[in-house]
This record gives C-alpha cells, sequence and structure tokens, in this order.
C-alpha cells in the first residue's frame, strides 16, 4: 500500500474552502492510486478554532462537511482531522477526532486523549478527552491513530504537563501495525529538532513505524511548519515534506517487512531550514504572508522607516514576503534624528525598490509643545516630550493606513517590549509586530546574515548594522543610557521570561543583582503596554500574547528574589 502524508494550509473558519483543499487532495491521490492519505489535526476547521467552537451552528456545519468529504472517498481512505460530537455521555460538547473514511463510507474515528492547556492550547476548554482505545482497521491494516499531544507524551521541549497515559504505548499493545500522528502543532525556533527526535524515540521504543502529518501556514500569531515525515521501525526519517508550505510526501507499507519504507513516487526535499536566522526568517515570512492573505485585510502594509535595525529588518521582511511594490515606508524626522538615520532609511528603501516618504514631525511638536507649555512649565524636558515625539509618528502611520488602507507593521522587538522600551500609541501601534518574538541581538543577527548570505552583496547598510541603537528622542541619546548591553540584557531576559529562571538565579550565573533585578523590574511593569500590544508572531518556547499569561497586577516578583 502506498500511503500519502500531506500537510494543508486551512483558514480558520473557511469550511467550504478548506473542504475543497481536503476534496482535491483526495482527487489527486485517487488518481495516483495511494492506498491512504493522511492529512493534519482539524483541517475541516484549522486550528486553534477557539470560541468559533462554542457555536451551534459552525459546530453544525463542521459535522455536515465531514459527512460531505467521506461521501468524496472512492478507493483511496482518507484520514483526516476534524471535530465530532460527544453523544454519549456529560462533559464537553465535542472531541478532536480523526475520520478514516473509503468508499463512501466512515470505517472509524480516533479522538484526542492528551488535551493541552499550557503555552497557546486551551484544547481542555472545548474538548471531552478520550479514554478508550482502539486500532482503527483499514483493509486488515492496523492503524494505531493519536493526535498531537497524544504523540508528544512526557517528551516536549518545555515540559509543563507530565502525563500518565501514553496513547500510542496503549495502541501498540491493541494490536497497531502503524502509528500514526495527525498534529497542528506550532512552530518554535526548536521544534524541529525536539519533534524529530520524538517521533524516532517513539518508532525506536515501540518498532513500529510513524507517520506525521502537521498543519503548515499561520493563524494570527501562531505559525505552523509543517515539517511532516515518515519514520520507519528502525527509527529512521524515510520520507519528509517541505517546511512552511503545502506540501506531501508517499511511503510504500510492506506488509512482508512490517515496515515502511521510501516509495517509488517519494520526493527528495530540501533540508529543514538550518538554526538561527535563516529558520526564523522563513517562520516571520510565513506569519506575515498568512495574516495579510488570509484576512484579506489590505494590498499594501505601511511602516515607519528610522533608520535603526529594527525598522530597517520589518522593511527587508515586508519586501521579501509582499513584494517590493505592496511596502510603503515613511520616514518621520525630528528635532534630535541625525542625517545618517534619514540618509540610511533612502538607501534601504531604494535598495529594497519600495516607496518611501518623508514627513518631519517638527512643525506639529512644536505645536504641541506650545500648547502644552502652559501646564509644563517649570518642569525640565522628559519622558513625555519624549513619548510625545513618537506618539506624532505613530499618528501619522495611523493615517497613512487609514486613508489609504494600508496595514501598519509595528516594529518593536522582544527586548524592548520587555523592558517598556517602546511607547503605547506610538511605535507600538499596528495591527501585527513581525519581530516582537526576536531579541534585539537576534535582529542583528538576522540583518548580518541576510546581507551575507541571503543576498550576498549590502542591502541592509552597513551603517544601520553598526550604528550604536538609540530612540533620537533626545540630545545625543543611546540604549545604553537606560539598559545594560543587549548581549546582558537578552540572556537575562530569556533565562526570566523563557527558561522562567527566579531572579536568585539569573544572578549566580554571573550576572550584578541591581542589572538583574532592575531587568525584571521592567518586565513586569510593563505588562499593562503589552496587553495593548499588537499580536506578536511566534517564534519561541515562551512569547508575549496568549501564551504568556502574567499577571498586571501582582507583587510576587517584587518581593521574592529567591
Amino acid at each position: 500500500m502506498h500511503i500519502r502524508i500531506e500537510q494543508l494550509n486551512p483558514i480558520i473558519g473557511d469550511l467550504s474552502g478548506n473542504a475543497e483543499l481536503i476534496v482535491q487532495s483526495l482527487e489527486k491521490a485517487e488518481a495516483e492510486n495511494i492506498g491512504l492519505l493522511i492529512l493534519p489535526e482539524m483541517v475541516v476547521t484549522g486550528y486553534p478554532a477557539q470560541d468559533l467552537l462554542e457555536n451551534d451552528s459552525f459546530r453544525n456545519s463542521c459535522y455536515d462537511y465531514n459527512r460531505l468529504i467521506i461521501s468524496k472517498t472512492k478507493n483511496t481512505a482518507l484520514l483526516f482531522g476534524t471535530i465530532i460530537p460527544n453523544e454519549s455521555k456529560p462533559g464537553r460538547k465535542m472531541y478532536n477526532a480523526a475520520i478514516l473514511a473509503k468508499n463512501g463510507q466512515q470505517k472509524g474515528v480516533a479522538c484526542k486523549s492528551l488535551l493541552p492547556t499550557y503555552d497557546v492550547f486551551d484544547d481542555l476548554r472545548y474538548f471531552e478527552p478520550n479514554l478508550e482505545f482502539d486500532c482503527l482497521d483499514l483493509d486488515g491494516l492496523q492503524l494505531g491513530v493519536t493526535i498531537c499531544e497524544d504523540i508528544w507524551y512526557n517528551q516536549n521541549e518545555v515540559q509543563y504537563h507530565t502525563y500518565s497515559t501514553d496513547p500510542a504505548q496503549i495502541l501498540k499493545e491493541k494490536g497497531a501495525q502503524i502509528i500514526i500522528n495527525i498534529s497542528a502543532s506550532p512552530y518554535t525556533k526548536s521544534k524541529h529538532e525536539n519533534r524529530e527526535r520524538m517521533l524516532r524515540n517513539h518508532a525506536r521504543k515501540l518498532r513500529l513505524p510513524v507517520l506525521y502529518s502537521n498543519q503548515t501556514g499561520a493563524h494570527t500569531e501562531i505559525i505552523f511548519d509543517g515539517d511532516s515525515m515518515a519514520v520507519s521501525g528502525s527509527a529512521e526519517v524515510v520520507a519528509r515534506t517541505c517546511s512552511f508550505q503545502p506540501s506531501y510526501n508517499d511511503v510504500h507499507w510492506n506488509q512482508t517487512t512490517g515496515d515502511i519504507e521510501p516509495a517509488s513516487s517519494n520526493r527528495r526535499m530540501p533540508p529543514y531550514p538550518l538554526k538561527g536566522p535563516e529558520r526564523q526568517f522563513a517562520a516571520i515570512k510565513t506569519g506575515l504572508r498568512d495574516y495579510v492573505a488570509k484576512t484579506g485585510i489590505a494590498e499594501k502594509v505601511v511602516l515607519g522607516l528610522s533608520g535603526g535595525i529594527d525598522s530597517a529588518l520589518v522593511c527587508v521582511i515586508a519586501a521579501e514576503t509582499l513584494g517590493a511594490d505592496h511596502v510603503v515606508a515613511v520616514t518621520m524626522p525630528g528635532e534630535f534624528s541625525s542625517a545618517g538615520s534619514v540618509e540610511d532609511s533612502e538607501k534601504l528603501a531604494d535598495n529594497l525598490g519600495v516607496e518611501l516618504h518623508h514627513i518631519g514631525i517638527q512643525p506639529v511638536y512644536d505645536e504641541l509643545e506650545n500648547s502644552l507649555a502652559p501646564y509644563f512649565e517649570g518642569h525640565p524636558f522628559g519622558v513625555a516630550e519624549e513619548n510625545l515625539q513618537s506618539r506624532i509618528r505613530g499618528t501619522i502611520l495611523m493615517a497613512f493606513a487609514n486613508k489609504f488602507g494600508y496595514f501598519l507593521l509595528a516594529t518593536g522587538n522582544k527586548s524592548e517590549y520587555a523592558v517598556g522600551y517602546a511607547t503605547l500609541y506610538g511605535d507600538m501601534n499596528g495591527a501585527l509586530a513581525i519581530i516582537g518574538d526576536l531579541y534585539k541581538t537576534e535582529v542583528y543577527e538576522m540583518c548580518e546574515w541576510l546581507n551575507k548570505d541571503y543576498y550576498q552583496k549590502e542591502v541592509i547598510p552597513t551603517a544601520i548594522i553598526t550604528k550604536e541603537p538609540s530612540a533620537e528622542l533626545r540630545p545625543d541619546q543611546k540604549d545604553i543610557d537606560s539598559l545594560p548591553e543587549y548581549n546582558v540584557l537578552d540572556d537575562i531576559l530569556y533565562r526570566y521570561i523563557e527558561l522562567q529562571e527566579n531572579p536568585g538565579r539569573i544572578i549566580s550565573g554571573g550576572y550584578p543583582s541591581e542589572i538583574v533585578n532592575k531587568a525584571i523590574r521592567l518586565v513586569d511593569m510593563n505588562e499593562f503596554k503589552r496587553y495593548q500590544a499588537a499580536p506578536i508572531l511566534k517564534l519561541s518556547s515562551k512569547s508575549f500574547g496568549i501564551g504568556r499569561r502574567w499577571p498586571m497586577v501582582q507583587r510576587w516578583t517584587s518581593n521574592n528574589k529567591k
């Protein structure tokens, strides 16, 4: 039997469109004599469907499309992810399920057992957990079907839950000849290695082949890399798909050996992007591309181009993702902007071929300053005046977005969002923060990689990369006036945010207590800003947004240094 593992890019809530994708894949597999087509978790609804699942009409429509998809099957068996009603007992209204269909008939159903509630996941909010395990019979071949978290049994990159139930092991004991996992497993920068190791561990332990189909594309801030693969019973990867795009690959089930092998139609795929900036670049492009395409929100994006490294990187990513003719940049110099910043912005825009506008903020700033002078008299120039400049720029960018129907990109990085080195209703304005999960050091790394390896020439002006970072909101301002060097700050932030280490442990790593305590205090104090930030594309195991739920009003960190 030839088996196809395929990853699709559904749109949440687009049931008819998703069903069309499924049927197209099924018809192609049928024409190519594929015995079994495996598609990802909740491919009918898109994942995560969130509170759409609470809507009766939505659920009933899903069930209708399940029946439609089943009716389209012929000789090729189809295993696809969806939801089904919980009709047998009290509890939540539905199951997260995989349906096996062939020749217009439902052959079996498997439901998800391990329902995660950590990070971005809320499965237990909606789904009833499966407590009964049986293989699905496909013409005598016993399929052990699991869904996403079921296969990660205590092997996650960050282990928030420890499970006592191992669905794959139970299915092996029930007679499974192949373990299949359909997933909607989000991307993180270290997920590929963890995923492959986990799947190979299962194959090695169970002495069974493991077939894995994962969603690709992006939904709001969550990115899916696909990275579907087939692992033999000897724990070798014998087939894989492309990353960050719809793709498929085929294997052959050898009944004699009881294992899989590459099919004659097996396609050689490009390697998964290497660690570091290449991988993150591919992920961010996916997130931006799908946000714009799936929302249909605008034909063009707009951003402020300051001459600094963050806005330069956002501009490059936007141009590479959407095309330079779909990017509009605005440079908005003020009293404290250097001539070099304007020149660097012009050079970058020219190198990329993006439209650039110049709007000086000084006349508007002077008018506001004059209006406020009677109230500010006797108080020195400070944060209020600095932020006023940023908010003027934010207002100009929003005006461009509103007048021309553009989509505004925020340009802040994770380091700035972490410590509040960003202005609400100013440079934080935007509908999507595409580099908000990149630390400042990672921003530098990606810009250097772009020039050296991606473009193999100087597209981002060297001056942008080498200049000392500054918000340019007061005379001779430098980031290090307020913050530690970014290599120090970013490591402290990583240990506090991703690794969730306490201050004492971070200090024991060799950092001065005053620097550590100040950084952590800034992180906690600025939670209110992040609550109002644009959605941030998730690239790490712990990013700001729906995956990090931190109370704004709390005193834990300030009173507990251990």
